[in-house]
């Protein structure tokens, strides 16, 4: 519960966070009439601002807030443009913002003066919760711009068709990586692969599911560990009418069986995530990335290959060693047969101002075909010589 006092009455109202956010200890009304000084004053000292006054004027605010925390320094130990500044200064924006809250009301409705509808918004974003209860007007924000892209979709050339994304997936507005799994040549052994099975891990949107779907496999086998995604994904096939071919299944990281052709899009970057979108840019302790690779082997029909699309943002950024990934690699017994590279299109990566242009910048996303690297009844830590190891890139 959240508990504050208004015109000398207690009140209180249920706390909700989709983003997993404890409830504040301290609430003040606010409005107009505080001053910004004194409102991010607060808000910095950990007391939060349940907003009374119009809406405009709280967006004003919110402004206001992510601004002036954006603006502090780094803390020690943190050199300016590195990633941990970054993150730093992120989470201090974040936390700044999230001081900020507005009460809805019992159909999920936002009465303040010039507020938008934002009653089916939540709906989608909430499920089958009640008001009246407290949210954080940026997580508001955040469901409201969801709605929006749920609404309107992602254009996705590579399937001449919209994704629609739900709250708390990630979108696929990164178009790249879906390219490059559009556009790799097929194993050999998949080719007019009506009856060929293909897996896709960390399905999120369904979007890469959908497109080996469409590449001709006859059987698509997708997960997740996120329920909104196992949602989201099963939308997105029968918005596609590809229903019938793709099942959507989780929480493990593999289905059961084997599989002509393993995708697998892990998070980018290792790193624990601060809250639940965080989890589709970062991997804890890599993870997703690992199990992906360890498991590899054991799910591959003869002749199969996994693909493994991943940025070379964690290198740029000193996560991840140079040569890590062909230790994991090699360590997993798989060697590489062969690499597709392309360079992102995103405006960050063009966006000077970024503290991490330079990174994103140079960035590249690869995908990275992989293979037993031996044929299978060999004995085991018969591998070949990286000579071998590297025929076909």
């Amino acid at each position: 519960m959240v508990r504050w006092r208004e015109a000398h009455f207690p009140r209180a109202a249920p706390w909700h966070s989709a983003q997993g956010a404890p409830p504040p200890g301290r609430v003040l009304p606010a409005d107009e009439s505080l001053s910004r000084d004194a409102a991010y004053r607060l808000a910095r000292g950990g007391t939060a601002l349940l907003w009374r006054g119009d809406y405009p004027g709280a967006g004003r605010l919110l402004r206001e807030l992510g601004s002036r925390a954006a603006r502090e320094p780094s803390p020690a130990g943190s050199p300016p443009g590195s990633y941990a500044a970054h993150r730093a200064a992120r989470a201090r924006r974040a936390a700044a913002r999230g001081a900020l809250l507005v009460l809805l009301g019992e159909d999920l409705g936002l009465d303040l003066p010039g507020a938008p509808d934002v009653r089916r918004a939540c709906a989608e974003a909430y499920g089958p919760v009640r008001g009246p209860m407290v949210v954080a007007l940026s997580e508001l924000l955040g469901v409201l711009g969801a709605h929006q892209w749920r609404r309107t979709g992602v254009v996705v050339p590579a399937l001449g068709a919209r994704i629609h994304p739900h709250y708390g997936v990630f979108p696929p507005t990164r178009g790249e990586y879906v390219r490059l799994v559009a556009e790799a040549p097929l194993p050999a052994a998949t080719a007019g692969g009506a009856r060929r099975i293909a897996f896709d891990l960390g399905t999120g949107t369904g979007v890469l599911a959908a497109v080996l779907a469409r590449r001709g496999f006859g059987r698509v086998l997708a997960t997740d560990v996120s329920p909104r995604a196992l949602a989201c994904a099963r939308d997105t096939m029968g918005r596609l009418g590809l229903s019938a071919r793709v099942r959507i299944t989780g929480p493990a990281l593999y289905p059961e069986g084997r599989a002509d052709l393993v995708v697998c899009n892990p998070p980018w970057l290792p790193g624990d995530p601060r809250a639940p979108l965080d989890a589709g840019v970062h991997d804890p302790e890599s993870r997703m990335l690992r199990g992906f690779l360890n498991g590899l082997d054991g799910h591959l029909r003869p002749g199969g290959e996994g693909w493994l699309i991943l940025s070379d943002l964690a290198e740029r950024l000193g996560l991840r060693a140079p040569g890590e990934l062909r230790e994991l690699i090699a360590a997993a017994g798989l060697r590489v047969a062969g690499r597709l590279r392309t360079r992102p299109g995103h405006p960050r990566s063009r966006r000077r101002a970024d503290p991490l242009h330079a990174a994103r910048a140079a960035e590249v996303v690869t995908l990275w075909r992989l293979a037993p690297d031996r044929p299978r009844g060999r004995a085991a830590g018969r591998r070949g010589s990286p000579a071998r190891r590297r025929t076909g890139e």
